[in-house]
């Protein structure tokens, strides 16, 4: 299973969704960077994803997006082979 990359904030509801959706998936390794506590991973953050919103998941190298995101690539049967 490829390494699950979360940027976060210590209190944004999205990201513990994100988090809890995930763990029921089997990720197992997943990286949170905590984009309220360092200012350079927030501009990062942005950088990549050209995005201001957290949660922003990235699976291997692959952007997922946010929550939302997740759910829907889920739905769509796109996520487990991501994962796999």
């Amino acid at each position: 299973m490829p390494l699950v990359t979360m940027y976060s904030t210590q209190v944004c509801p999205y990201c513990v969704m994100a988090e809890k959706y995930l763990q029921k998936k089997g990720v197992t390794n997943l990286e949170k960077i905590l984009i309220d506590r360092d200012l350079a991973q927030r501009q990062l953050m942005m950088t990549r994803t050209g995005r201001r919103t957290v949660p922003q998941i990235f699976i291997g190298q692959t952007h997922v997006g946010g929550y939302d995101d997740l759910v829907a690539l889920d739905r769509a049967g796109q996520l487990d082979p991501l994962l796999a």
